[in-house]
């Protein structure tokens, strides 16, 4: 082998691994190849492959069309069938897949021992893109079988199972798929090809995706992810992948950014057939947003390209997007139907089990609206039948058609039954991720089922069935403690540095861009830290304490002469559930869209008067009588304390505000349930007081001295003793907590809301960490009370995490107030409650003590108060 044919050779075997040092060694061996024409195309191959490695597909096809005229030439036909197989792969990638699987075919007769089980792997790759998965399976295993009659190649052999992995994980074999990718990860490493270990760590986050472990499938994307960036190698379809894992659990603004980002991406690179996966992508995630415009043109132009491409199983799924949005936007016509049935039928073809089962659910409900019940039944039968395994999501969506199928047969009593089970599966599903950000968002899986079941019990006038749906709508996930995610300590590290850079920015210390270059590299790094945490409970075990919804004689007895008003919304309309007295009633109101515009007049004119921009007050009273006749003068509330249970954008309410609410003690809670465990839980003993300052707050050392009088002992931080870790430290079985400190409420991830210490912000990832939270808490700095408000009324936020944590009462804002405002109402609520006083009833007195006090209002109290 001459100097330059080794270059080559080399440069080949390099290409996936060290492309960079691969194009070099290529390069080297075009310049001394001299004529030899076996050298030369092997140079070309090479330098084609490290295109596909690095994603340069145009770069890739004309460097191997090079190399096949070279070998052609020279009569090298081996050499020209094995870069056939590489260009069959290219043309698939760029939409090309018929004339690929020519160029394979064309290269099959010239092959024998380890270059044809390489060709046959290409060809099931082929197979795989186009969705033909039972075909490319079995071309999979032929390849293998030629390896080991050939003698065996670990390279090769690995190659092999880590593209077979896809195939088994989509055909529902997650053994063999674990399998096939630990033999590939220890071949690769064998053969000192480490770099390629990144395909291994992204397939084996597809299987995890498609077997429903979102934790395991963050963990092995972050891993492919660094390994593919410590090889230099192109990330292929990791992001769409990824992106499409958070989507399960509806994270849907950053699972739109990588959307937009990779839609942009593969038009730039002229990457057809990744082109099509990610327009697919954006139409999910477009449908989910609430944007079903977006989701009908992105799937279109993906249906149409795949059709050009000749790859249907795509092009069904392109379909099936549309009719989604479609259905979403309020089309229903005969036409639809029709036009769904066929995608009904493309699907199946396809193997797409979960899109053709949803498109029957669809084409079933429009079939109803239609006035063709034997359609629905037929579909919904299916359905029913279809889903009784696999994931999560299939098996809620089979309870759903069954559900749909016994109302079809007048079974009221098993369609709620039905529908029952369904949010069961979810619930189970939802238990089984660790991080509270993932529980919340992956409640919207239930969002339609327990919609449903909440019109049956409305429509059949039982209100403790109402009640039990209006508790299934609210805040599930947050009676699962977070779990800790596997490398704690990796996450602590990562919040101090956090902090540090917070610090910095607000010094002004170096260069700002920098630092916030740094500050979101290590948001990114603290949330997928806490996104690998699994949940407690496996799939088929739910915690009965943690899921369980009392019942109403076991709420009254925790009530006792206290009232429960628990707020649901149904198609536009609040309706209230009061329990007071034993006595269970419905309430129907109003308009949920107005309560929400009274809402922001009511929150403009507090935050205007509270700030001093002018008179206000008149606005803020008469606002609050107009909230408190849609939302409290209906109801028959008796005289004593209030717990209410909101929803929707009523968590933003500033309740004490309200006519109906002022003077009398007023809990806040995101369930009743929540409540109940709260109130119930046994009242510990012991504990330290704690009493913290944060920086720039002028009032905020004398309001924590004044308080430190008040509990003698109590443990006192201010100034640079008020840090993350000692605070935290001390607040870890505290009786009670009270932090007089900045907040700082995070929109764009409630999870980073935080409030100002000394050594930076203490955020609800700090909050988490937290073995036993303080009993009672109280927060004083400005809207340390806001949460984030997801489908299922699933809050984000400081407060929500402490109810979470098990903290049972905590006084917060839910507005912005100036820094020194609260001052005064705090002293006096820590009077009332040093004085026996609920803490719900110490804040209602401290409220009325400072009637003309703007901010006053501002504070509420969550929890058992």
């Amino acid at each position: 082998m001459t100097g330059a044919l080794a270059k080559a050779v080399a440069a080949a075997d390099l290409a996936f691994t060290a492309p960079a040092r691969a194009r070099a060694l290529a390069g080297a061996a075009l310049a001394e190849a001299d004529g030899h024409a076996e050298a030369a195309a092997v140079a070309e191959h090479a330098l084609g492959l490290a295109g596909v490695a690095t994603g340069r597909l145009a770069d890739a096809e004309t460097r191997l069309r090079a190399a096949v005229r070279l070998a052609d030439g020279a009569g090298l036909r081996e050499r020209a069938a094995q870069t056939r197989g590489v260009l069959g792969y290219v043309l698939t990638l760029t939409g090309r897949t018929a004339e690929a699987l020519r160029e394979l075919d064309r290269a099959m007769p010239e092959l024998t021992g380890t270059a044809a089980a390489r060709l046959r792997m290409q060809r099931a790759v082929v197979l795989t893109e186009i969705s033909r998965f039972g075909d490319a399976a079995a071309e999979f295993a032929a390849a293998l079988e030629t390896l080991r009659a050939a003698g065996g190649d670990a390279l090769i052999e690995a190659t092999v199972r880590t593209n077979r992995s896809i195939v088994l994980a989509r055909l529902g074999d997650w053994r063999g798929a674990e399998e096939d990718l630990r033999r590939a990860e220890r071949g690769f490493a064998a053969t000192g090809h480490v770099g390629r270990t990144a395909m291994v760590w992204q397939n084996r986050g597809l299987a995890a995706t498609v077997r429903g472990d979102v934790p395991a499938a963050l963990t092995a994307y972050d891993e492919a992810a660094s390994r593919y960036e410590e090889a230099g190698t192109d990330q292929g379809l990791l992001p769409i992948e990824r992106a499409e894992t958070l989507l399960s659990v509806r994270l849907i603004a950053e699972a739109r950014e990588a959307a937009t980002a990779a839609v942009a991406d593969y038009e730039r690179r002229r990457n057809a057939v990744d082109l099509v996966q990610a327009r697919l992508l954006l139409a999910k995630v477009a449908l989910l947003d609430g944007d079903p415009e977006t989701a009908v043109r992105e799937a279109t132009l993906a249906r149409r390209s795949a059709a050009r491409q000749h790859r249907p199983g795509w092009a069904a799924l392109g379909g099936y997007l549309a009719l989604r949005a479609r259905r979403d936007s309020g089309l229903r016509t005969t036409a639809m139907l029709r036009s769904g049935q066929h995608t009904v039928a493309a699907l199946t073809d396809a193997g797409w089990v979960v899109p053709a089962l949803d498109a029957r659910l669809i084409v079933a409900s429009l079939a109803l609206e239609l006035g063709r019940p034997a359609v629905a039944e037929a579909e919904l039968t299916i359905v029913g039948r279809a889903g009784r395994g696999g994931p999560a999501e299939l098996r809620a969506r089979a309870w759903h058609a069954t559900a749909l199928l016994r109302l079809v047969h007048g079974d009221r009593r098993g369609a709620d039954a039905a529908v029952r089970a369904g949010v069961r599966v979810i619930g189970r599903f939802r238990a089984g991720l660790g991080a509270s950000e993932l529980r919340a968002h992956a409640s919207g899986h239930a969002s339609e089922l327990t919609g449903l079941g909440l019109r049956l019990a409305v429509e059949a006038g039982h209100p403790e069935a109402v009640l039990r749906w209006a508790e299934q709508r609210h805040a599930g996930a947050l009676r699962l403690r977070p779990a800790r995610p596997p490398d704690d300590e990796g996450l602590a590290a990562d919040l101090a540095a956090l902090r540090q850079t917070a610090l910095d920015l607000a010094a002004g210390t170096g260069q700002a861009p920098a630092l916030l270059r740094r500050q979101a590299r290590l948001e990114k790094a603290v949330r997928d830290r806490a996104r690998h945490a699994s949940g407690a409970l496996d799939s088929n075990t739910v915690s009965t304490s943690d899921t369980r919804i009392p019942s109403r004689p076991e709420l009254a007895a925790a009530l006792g002469p206290a009232t429960l008003v628990e707020y649901v919304e149904l198609d536009g309309r609040l309706t209230a559930l009061v329990l007071g007295g034993g006595r269970l009633r419905r309430c129907e109101l109003g308009s949920a869209v107005e309560a929400a515009e009274r809402l922001d007049e009511l929150r403009f004119a507090l935050r205007r008067q509270a700030f001093g921009f002018g008179s206000f007050a008149g606005l803020a009273e008469r606002t609050a009588r107009r909230l408190d006749d849609l939302l409290l003068a209906p109801l028959p509330l008796g005289e004593g304390p209030l717990v209410i249970v909101p929803t929707g954008r009523l968590h933003e309410l500033p309740w004490p505000a309200l006519p109906g609410a002022r003077g009398r003690p007023v809990s806040l809670a995101p369930s009743a349930a929540l409540w109940h465990r709260a109130a119930t839980a046994p009242r510990g003993e012991g504990g330290d007081h704690v009493v913290v300052a944060g920086p720039g707050l002028p009032h905020a050392a004398a309001e924590a001295a004044a308080l430190a009088r008040r509990y003698p002992g109590a443990r006192r931080f201010t100034g640079r003793t008020a840090r993350v870790e000692p605070v935290l430290a001390a607040l870890d079985g505290a009786a009670l907590g009270h932090l007089a400190a900045h907040g700082t409420f995070r929109t764009d991830n409630p999870l980073f809301s935080s409030l100002r210490l000394a050594d930076g912000p203490l955020t609800v990832y700090d909050l988490e960490r937290l073995a036993h939270p303080p009993r009672q808490v109280v927060l004083s700095g400005c809207d340390s009370g806001r949460s984030a408000i997801h489908a299922g009324d699933e809050l984000l936020g400081l407060a929500s995490a402490l109810l979470a944590l098990g903290t049972t009462s905590l006084v917060a804002t839910v507005l912005p107030i100036p820094d020194d405002a609260g001052r005064a109402l705090m002293v006096r609520h820590h009077r009332h409650l040093a004085s026996g006083l609920t803490p719900a009833a110490a804040l209602a007195r401290a409220q009325s003590d400072l009637p003309d006090s703007p901010a006053a209002a501002s504070y509420v109290c969550y929890g058992a108060g």
